[in-house]
């Protein structure tokens, strides 16, 4: 059945006559006429009666009148559900992060896409390795990752988002937390680190031994953790001090002093398939990055 008949039945029933429906409709009496005639037929009711000098719906009639108000408004939503499509308004993103992430430009940029792109499923996976972050990606279950180390692979995109130093959170009784100003990454060497183990953490577990490398220090290594509670945990236990990203300081652990460290920093990169993107991972995209994003470039 033609959506425009089922407005044409909609409209005589509220305007109470062919003639009044037609001026409505812009269309000539007779073609209306002829066009609830042809409906009749093929329904084999008669969808109106006269009263006094007007029509009204008789019991049929008022069946599909009922149907009618119900399939037109669906066909409409469904249009709208296209064109908010179409301007990349609506769908599902699936956004792979690291801890670092939700913690700093991440968690702060939540707001802006709950504001701006409020029909859009966001799904959040967290994910702890930065090649998995990556294969994610190119196998497509994760449209978006937040990582710190990409995969170097021609179908990825990238964009360096964010920089933030790194800091030493230390246990609160140690000589070194008595005074929260940054300090210098040659105070790794007086105190034992606790790592992440690095098959769980390759990135993060390499960046920490490179500073030390890099300071001529060799590193203590008085524990390890797997998540960045456990972590926080062994510090406050007095294991020994860990070097994570200065986002972490949000968590504000009892028992932990946290103390930046000089000349330091780690990126966070936005990750996602070179190929030409969907209009809505474009507009997703220019949401967390609202001011002047630098160019994305093709790893190679």
């Amino acid at each position: 059945m033609d959506l425009r008949v089922l407005g044409y039945v909609i409209a005589i029933a509220e305007e109470g006559s062919i003639s009044g429906a037609a001026r409505r409709l812009h269309l000539t009496q007779p073609t209306l006429s002829r066009q609830l005639r042809e409906l009749e037929r093929r329904l084999g009711v008669d969808l109106f009666a006269r009263a006094g000098r007007g029509l009204v719906p008789t019991a049929a009639g008022e069946a599909l009148l009922r149907r009618a108000v119900t399939v037109l408004g669906e066909a409409e939503a469904a249009l709208d559900d296209v064109r908010l499509a179409a301007q990349g308004r609506t769908g599902r993103v699936t956004v792979a992060f690291a801890g670092s992430g939700i913690n700093g430009a991440l968690g702060d940029a939540l707001g802006r896409l709950r504001h701006h792109l409020p029909d859009v499923d966001l799904r959040l996976v967290e994910m702890f390795d930065d090649a998995e972050m990556s294969a994610g990606v190119l196998d497509g279950s994760i449209d978006v990752a937040v990582q710190r180390l990409p995969v170097r692979d021609a179908r990825l995109a990238t964009r360096v988002w964010t920089r933030e130093p790194l800091t030493l959170f230390l246990p609160s009784a140690h000589p070194l937390a008595a005074t929260r100003e940054p300090a210098p990454v040659s105070v790794l060497g007086d105190v034992p680190l606790v790592l992440w183990p690095r098959e769980s953490a390759p990135h993060s577990h390499d960046e920490i031994l490179a500073l030390c490398h890099h300071a001529g220090i060799v590193p203590r290594i008085g524990a390890r953790g797997r998540s960045v509670q456990t972590i926080l945990a062994l510090v406050a236990a007095g294991f020994g001090a860990a070097v994570m990203t200065d986002s972490y300081r949000v968590l504000r652990r009892e028992g932990v002093t946290p103390r930046r460290l000089v000349g330091t920093t780690t990126t966070l990169h936005l990750v996602w398939r070179a190929a030409e993107p969907s209009a809505l991972l474009t507009r997703f995209l220019a949401v967390l990055t609202p001011a002047d994003p630098a160019q994305p470039r093709t790893n190679r």
